[in-house]
């Protein structure tokens, strides 16, 4: 059986890590994992074959880095932009540099990270998955203090579905999941002692079952993906 490729965007730590370690396990795939932390990725997957570690850092030259790493990979099936930056702030204390971080990781990274893939993707049936927000959802609850999280990830649901538009005509299927929340070190830093629902592994579970088969029934999607509300 040919292997598929797949590519996690944000792999070291939380869900990224969880995906990696999920992918790494299904017979029959090659992971490549792309975080700025590549020490912890390799200590952390030190005992999983399938997957290859890179450095990769979203704040600095992305278009460039990726194409680098992608061209030494080979054909790639899977894209999952799973990192993301959350500060939680009351809107007149967040500073112009934690602006410009949360557009730069959780928006102009993808766009960049895509722009990349591309010439990479496999020619006949591929699928870029979209890690979102249910605070970037049309319609949801929003939460006071994360003015610049929630902004950018609902940014990131607009470009699933103009890109989607762009390429509908193509081999490529992008699709947008908006999660509620679920107990990452990130959700941890933002919101001490809270407890969410859902843990790394449950929703990589099912991140990793959508990015395999969704795109055989959908393009262009904003999918809400939550057991509360948001």
């Amino acid at each position: 059986m040919t292997s598929k490729r797949v590519v996690i965007v944000g792999a070291s730590r939380g869900i990224g890590q969880a995906l990696v370690e999920n992918f790494a396990k299904r017979e029959g795939f090659e992971v490549v994992a792309l975080s700025r932390n590549l020490a912890k990725m390799q200590a952390d997957f030190v005992n999983l074959p399938a997957v290859k570690c890179f450095e990769f850092d979203l704040e600095n030259d992305v278009r460039t880095q990726a194409e680098k790493i992608f061209s030494t990979i080979g054909e790639i099936d899977f894209l999952i932009n799973n990192a993301g930056f959350l500060v939680n702030k009351p809107f007149q204390e967040i500073s112009s540099q934690e602006l410009q971080k949360s557009y730069q990781i959780n928006l102009f990274g993808v766009f960049e990270t895509v722009q990349a893939v591309i010439s990479y993707l496999n020619p006949t049936i591929s699928h870029i998955v979209n890690i979102s927000s249910m605070g970037g959802f049309q319609g949801s609850m929003k939460f006071a203090g994360l003015s610049a999280y929630s902004t950018s990830k609902a940014a990131l649901c607009s470009f699933t579905e103009l890109f989607s538009e762009e390429y509908k005509a193509s081999s490529i299927a992008m699709n947008c999941l908006c999660l509620g929340s679920v107990q990452t070190e990130m959700l941890a830093e933002a919101f001490p002692g809270y407890q969410a629902p859902l843990n790394t592994t449950q929703i990589s579970e099912y991140i990793s079952d959508f990015t395999i088969n969704a795109h055989k029934y959908m393009k262009g999607k904003i999918i809400p993906l939550s057991l509360t509300n948001p």
